[in-house]
């Protein structure tokens, strides 16, 4: 035992004998989390409807309704201003379109007299035709409620003349509000229906960039551990170990059972780093997360120790450690969710072992699985670990 631990303090030195191991340690995965999070946390989340700046210079209950209508359209999104400012935003050819809504609006349309919106949009932008479209929309919506309310008014008057005009005037609004309670309740053309199903989980973009940036930086030192045994074959150490009582199995058992712990605290600050500076909850069972997250750590190490055995300079140890588990890790979901990938690539992402980790973690994150829920990712890591072993050990050799 006392071997194996100085094999590993040994070894832990030797990679830390550079400040720079700090900023793959600690330093790049932070700043990669705080990134990533802030950037995917708007998928889903963000408004991206067309921004069309309005301007109500009316202020009466027909202008608020259009105004209303807008806003309640799938396609344009409102941004309320004054002239002033509406005017200085649309200059800047930030906006596709401003619509004012001109005084004495509600008015000349409640007399029957047509009046026009004031409409100014960018020549040749797709959004601005879209834009046109839904302001369109809305001013026929408003319009059909006011031909409605004028029809009725004038059915009224043919039957039984008003008392005055402020009796027609009266009968007018309350048939317009009417009208527009009407058109408002009215259903759509088509109406569909789906089977029930339990919900997704929202997608948390913190959760995402938190546990893919986990994954990410501890999988690629773990596949530096290859360059430990390349460093130590070139200046002869592993030789050397034929003449004294340390074995292979001391030797490797060593290097490995340190990269391994030096991983885990890698991964436990992390996750206290999400926890304290993305809000995230680890799941409700801690046991599944360290199931998750040791499994995972001997897939690594494992896959490490193979690529060992296939290098022949600590150069090439670092270059591939450092492709490999970028390709790995993006091929695996960990810089963007697979649901955004093709469906081919999301079935080949099967057979590695970042995506399983990332699976296991999405679990505990967004499902809130305890360790039961976890248990086929982490075995399917150890299945890896097994098998990377298996041929790590037999492939490895002093020379």
């Amino acid at each position: 035992m006392r071997q194996i631990i100085a094999i590993a303090w040994k070894d832990t030195l030797l990679r830390f004998s550079s400040r720079s191991e700090l900023v793959f340690f600690i330093i790049l995965p932070v700043v990669f989390t705080l990134i990533l999070g802030g950037g995917l946390s708007k998928l889903g989340q963000s408004d991206n409807r067309v921004p069309v700046l309005v301007t109500d210079d009316d202020h009466s209950a027909l202008s608020a309704e259009l105004v209303q209508q807008l806003a309640g359209s799938a396609t344009v999104r409102v941004v309320a201003l004054d002239a002033p400012r509406a005017a200085a935003e649309f200059a800047r050819n930030g906006t596709p379109a401003w619509v004012s809504v001109p005084a004495g609006f509600g008015a000349a349309l409640s007399a029957g007299t047509p009046v026009a919106l004031g409409v100014r949009s960018l020549p040749n932008n797709v959004n601005a035709l879209a834009a046109q479209r839904a302001i369109s929309l809305a001013a026929s919506q408003v319009g059909q409620a006011l031909e409605a309310a004028s029809a009725s008014t004038a059915e009224a008057e043919r039957l039984r003349p008003f008392a005055s005009a402020a009796d027609r005037q009266a009968y007018f609004e309350a048939s317009l509000r009417a009208a527009q309670a009407a058109f408002a309740a009215a259903p759509s053309g088509v109406q569909l229906t789906h089977p029930a199903a339990s919900p997704a989980p929202d997608f948390n973009g913190n959760a995402q960039a938190s546990a893919g940036q986990l994954i990410t930086w501890v999988f690629i030192p773990l596949l530096g551990t290859s360059s430990l045994f390349a460093f130590e074959r070139s200046t002869g150490t592993l030789r050397r170990l034929l003449t004294t009582p340390v074995g292979k199995a001391t030797y490797l058992l060593g290097t490995i059972a340190g990269q391994l712990s030096l991983a885990l605290v890698q991964m436990l600050l992390l996750v206290v780093f999400g926890s304290l500076a993305l809000g995230l909850t680890w799941g409700s069972s801690p046991a599944g997360l360290a199931a998750v997250l040791v499994s995972f750590g001997l897939a690594a190490v494992a896959l490490g120790t193979l690529l060992g055995t296939l290098v022949r300079t600590e150069s090439q140890a670092n270059g591939a450690s450092m492709a490999l588990g970028m390709s790995l890790a993006l091929l695996g979901g960990c810089w963007y969710p697979l649901e955004l990938f093709p469906s081919a690539a999301r079935a080949a992402a099967r057979v590695l072992p970042t995506a399983w980790a990332m699976q296991g973690l999405n679990n505990l994150l967004l499902r809130g699985a305890g360790l039961a829920g976890v248990l086929p990712q982490a075995g399917v890591l150890l299945g890896f670990a097994a098998v990377f072993f298996a041929v790590g050990v037999w492939r490895f050799r002093y020379e």
